[in-house]
């Protein structure tokens, strides 16, 4: 029982990280050109995947997926409004400096995680998060 109550508790801290992604793309999207904009919406779209497979699974193991970002959501959007205010250049880096701190996350905490539950860390998230990390850094070294 203690493994599946820290397989939970990882996976509701995974899950604040990618609400507060979420919310994170949600406010940047507003604030950046047409051009750029297919690319933050990808992003989001992924991370809002995430979240779905991460209520998914923590409901499967019997625990309750957290309702909100928590605290790193607050951080997460005001760095980002700082951002935004400061124009598109420093928004991407603010998002890209988000998926850096997703993908350290992941990499950091799996071995919270056991069983099933972190292969599907280990095999689905991780990879996807990678991915989303590819995408906007890539995003980022087309505006230098």
């Amino acid at each position: 029982m203690a493994q599946t109550d820290k397989s939970v508790d990882a996976l509701n801290s995974f899950l604040q990280g990618e609400i507060s992604a979420v919310e994170t793309y949600r406010q940047a999207i507003g604030h950046v050109s047409d051009a750029h904009r297919t690319v933050l919406e990808t992003c989001q779209q992924d991370h809002e995947q995430r979240v779905e497979a991460l209520r998914d699974r923590i409901s499967r193991l019997g625990g309750t997926p957290v309702e909100g970002s928590g605290p790193w959501g607050v951080f997460a959007k005001l760095v980002q409004a700082g951002a935004d205010s400061l124009g598109e250049k420093a928004a991407i880096q603010a998002l890209e400096e988000g998926e850096d701190h997703g993908l350290a996350d992941y990499q950091r905490d799996m071995d919270q995680v056991h069983g099933e539950a972190r292969r599907f860390v280990r095999m689905e998230l991780l990879p996807a998060q990678k991915r989303t990390h590819a995408q906007l850094s890539r995003l980022k070294r087309t505006l230098h």
